[in-house]
């Protein structure tokens, strides 16, 4: 049997039609953007969305490589003169890369091993006798072989010999198997754990690693953010790490593993002459061919598994990071804070321009809070700003304070204040683009403007900063950063199409992420703009050099004009739907701008009576919708957290105190959130709501505003423990136990904790 085509895999493992695969892969093939397909050719994928295609496009992808590598092995194989129909259809039938790999690994080009060597000594046929007939005496055979080639540097001159060289073949044999490998490597996988131990010497220096001194946790159980503390604890030289089974070996019997080997090839002590030799030769092939390999194979399963499980963290998080509430066009004062080196003022206009700039100095040495107070007014009635950004890092909490006294004393401003996240400010005022926006801005001044501009559109602004240095990830220095690249990639993608983007104000690196718009049309777009002013309308791209047709077609819906020519066009209905729009003016005998935003009338119509061979019901489904509400943003209503006066730090915490934060990161053991100490608290699973909770994500996502309770502050290792169940009493119990297990515990292995487990437990796998 021959595996069914590409489109058809597809279909069955995303239950979904071979027609709609096959239009998909046709599109995509065509240079159309996932966004592109989602939004505006539903009717062609028979409405698939954005996460569906993305599962179909990444699918696509693996299949694709895996037929590209089935096809290199069929010809290597066929070179070989090795190829037989019987292995021909079981590399056609494999359905994973490392199945194919598994029946590659006979063919390879290898060094010349010791199994060569005997069979060019002429010993296969004294390997298959004893494997086939163990009733046979290995020496009696092996006399047979003896000095078989005497011309030849190749001399078997006794029957240890001539016995040797027949284990080192079938130990081979054995060993490149597929069937059994894949078997042996799934059963070590369900049943086998993860043993890691601390390397002798090391146990001061790896005093955070440990949890992992002395345990073990089953393989498929243990989860991302564990395997990653393991894997990052013996890079750094501390523990050492391997996978094992419960079992033991017994001296004088087989293992588990070496009784498998033996039962797949019908080895058997019967106390026949050659069942001995035969039993020996399944242990070495255990221990000598597989039993390393197969732990390698292992490690870098659970890797993947951790990386993957981390990177979709990552992804969710700064998925919900882009999409916070925007304070929306307000001119802005961004305040970077500091003590010695005081604090960085900026002023940037409704659209993020820099305006003007000062240094303060409020706090010690200087404690100059008058003079600061007086600068921050001025500043703020000269350009009727009315927000006041500040960064959360160091001094912040005494910068939000001089913000508050600054409100209080000119209340006729009408200012409001917001602390915000700064991650990755600091990559961005020393980065390329950064020195091309503001050549003569002081590094320093650059960061208070990102700090600024984020708190009125953290999409616009955070799109300029490497994802990796926002820092909402989990391990995300230890997972493979080309998948994690990618990743990111698409979520941005995502976020910025879902959006839509300010053709006249934005930047180079948000038009960058519109969909079809390469760095160099999006440079060119911006060159345009700065030569000839604001675009009047969307036809006006076509202009752009080297955007073509297909450019426009991706990249159009997505961008819009405000006050142009077209209202439609700041709107997210495509140009080329804009003749359906005119069919309904017509009909309705209305003008544009009586029909956008009649709610009830829109609701009125039928979309059937506007379907035609171009557009069918869900594309005009969506511009009646869209004509509702034009350029309405999907983002939620920007709010933000009161920190408590008084708490600045963790030692002004006390237990049972309930405060206001901002969750910065949620991890799959729990949420992370900023209180206004300089050190975010952590909310286990277990504390984040009064039921079971599965995914922490459930509850909460990067950007929420929440309510909290101190549970525990440990001052000494800087950590703070935080409920988010505020109607009970939360006892902290000294004696619980962090899932990864000491001797103690190893027997009850086949019995994992339950994952909503202690705060010390949580705390324990949390590594800087």
């Amino acid at each position: 049997m021959i595996l069914e085509p590409i489109a058809q895999r597809i279909a069955q493992e995303l239950s979904i039609e071979t027609a709609q695969v096959e239009a998909t892969i046709a599109m995509l093939d065509g240079g159309d953007t996932v966004p592109f397909i989602a939004r505006y050719r539903k009717e062609v994928t028979g409405s698939l969305d954005d996460i569906q295609l993305r599962l179909l496009d990444e699918r696509l992808i693996y299949l694709r490589e895996l037929d590209e590598r089935r096809d290199v092995i069929i010809k290597t194989i066929t070179e070989q003169g090795k190829l037989t129909s019987e292995l021909a259809q079981l590399l056609h039938m494999a359905e994973t890369k490392t199945r194919l790999e598994d029946l590659y690994k006979p063919y390879k080009q290898k060094r010349r091993t010791k199994a060569q060597i005997a069979r060019e000594a002429g010993l296969e046929p004294l390997a298959d006798a004893l494997l086939r007939d163990p009733s046979l005496m290995p020496d009696t055979q092996a006399e047979q072989f003896l000095n078989q080639k005497p011309d030849q540097d190749i001399n078997i001159t006794s029957t240890k010999d001539a016995l040797d060289g027949a284990k080192q073949i079938l130990m081979e044999r054995f060993a490149e198997n597929p069937e059994l490998i894949g078997e042996l490597r799934e059963y070590l996988w369900t049943h086998g754990s993860l043993v890691s131990k601390v390397v002798t010497g090391k146990e001061e220096e790896g005093s955070k690693f440990s949890d992992y001194f002395d345990s073990q946790e089953k393989l498929e159980e243990m989860p991302s953010h564990r395997i990653l503390a393991v894997f990052r604890g013996r890079k750094e030289g501390y523990l050492s790490i391997n996978t094992e089974l419960p079992e033991e070996s017994v001296p004088g019997r087989l293992s588990i593993m070496e009784r498998k080997i033996a039962h797949y090839f019908a080895i058997d002590d019967q106390q026949r002459p050659a069942d001995k030799w035969l039993q020996e030769v399944v242990k070495w092939t255990w221990k000598i061919k597989l039993k390393t390999s197969l732990d390698m194979d292992l490690k870098k399963r659970l890797r993947e598994q951790a990386d993957e499980s981390a990177i979709d963290v990552f992804g969710k998080n700064l998925h919900d990071l882009l999409l916070a509430p925007p304070a929306g066009p307000k001119v802005t004062i961004g305040l970077d804070p500091g003590l010695r080196t005081g604090v960085k003022v900026v002023v940037v206009d409704e659209t993020g321009k820099f305006l003007d700039d000062a240094t303060i100095y409020p706090h010690a040495p200087k404690n100059q809070w008058d003079q600061s107070l007086h600068t921050l007014a001025q500043l703020a009635k000269k350009y009727q700003a009315t927000l006041i950004s500040i960064g959360n890092g160091t001094a912040s909490r005494e910068t939000d304070k001089l913000a508050t006294d600054l409100i209080k004393q000119n209340s006729e401003l009408r200012l409001n204040k917001i602390v915000v996240s700064e991650a990755g400010a600091s990559v961005y005022s020393a980065s390329e683009l950064a020195s091309q926006e503001f050549p003569n801005l002081d590094v320093s001044l650059r960061g208070a403007v990102s700090i600024a501009r984020r708190l009125q559109d953290p999409l616009a602004e955070l799109v300029k900063i490497d994802p990796k240095a926002i820092g909402v990830g989990q391990y995300q220095h230890d997972v493979s950063q080309t998948q994690l690249s990618k990743k990111l990639d698409i979520v941005v993608e995502d976020c910025v199409n879902g959006v839509g983007v300010d053709l006249n104000t934005a930047s180079v690196p948000l038009l960058t992420q519109v969909s079809g718009l390469s760095r160099t049309l999006a440079t060119n777009i911006v060159a345009y703009r700065e030569q000839h002013g604001a675009f009047n309308n969307r036809k006006e791209l076509l202009k752009v050099s080297r955007l073509g047709d297909k450019a426009f077609e991706q990249s159009a819906g997505f961008l819009r004009v405000l006050n142009g020519d077209n209202p439609l066009d700041n709107s997210a209905v495509h140009p080329e739907a804009y003749s359906l729009v005119e069919k309904i003016m017509s009909d309705t005998q209305r003008d544009i701008r009586q029909l956008i935003g009649d709610v009830a009338f829109l609701k009125s119509l039928n979309p059937a009576d506007y379907t035609d061979e171009h557009f069918g019901e869900p594309t005009v489904e969506d511009i009646i919708k869209e004509l509702e509400k034009p350029g309405r943003d999907p983002r939620p209503e920007f709010k933000t957290a009161e920190f408590k006066e008084g708490i600045e730090q963790p030692k002004d915490l006390k237990p049972d105190m309930i405060l206001e934060g901002v969750v910065t990161n949620v991890t799959n053991f729990g949420a992370f959130v900023d209180i206004g100490v300089h050190q975010d608290g952590l909310v286990h699973i277990s504390q984040l709501a009064d039921k079971f909770v599965k995914d922490p994500r459930e509850v909460v996502k990067a950007g929420d505003v929440v309510k909290a309770k101190v549970i525990e502050v440990d001052l000494k290792r800087n950590r703070i423990a935080l409920t988010m169940r505020l109607n009970e009493k939360v006892e902290r119990s000294q004696s619980e136990k962090p899932r990864a297990m000491n001797k103690r515990q190893k027997q009850k292995i086949s019995q994992p904790a339950p994952e909503n487990n202690a705060m010390a437990a949580a705390f324990a796998k949390l590594k800087s």
